[in-house]
């Protein structure tokens, strides 16, 4: 099971104890949301987007 840690406001680390892994993830506003999210892959400019996030207390999470 990962932990949990949540370093500031808008910062959470998740650690995977089995191989120690760390994760980062930067909370958006959603105002503020980078424009590359909500989309896997854009043909017309050949770049990936962000399609992997969560909620948790108003802010939507994204890996860094």
């Amino acid at each position: 099971m990962k932990t949990f840690k949540q370093v500031n406001k808008t910062t959470i680390r998740l650690t995977n104890p089995e191989n120690d892994k760390v994760e980062t993830w930067n909370g958006y506003d959603i105002g503020s949301l980078p424009p590359t999210f909500g989309f896997n892959f854009n043909k017309e400019t050949e770049k990936d987007g962000i399609g992997a996030w969560f909620n948790y207390k108003g802010l939507t999470y994204i890996q860094k």
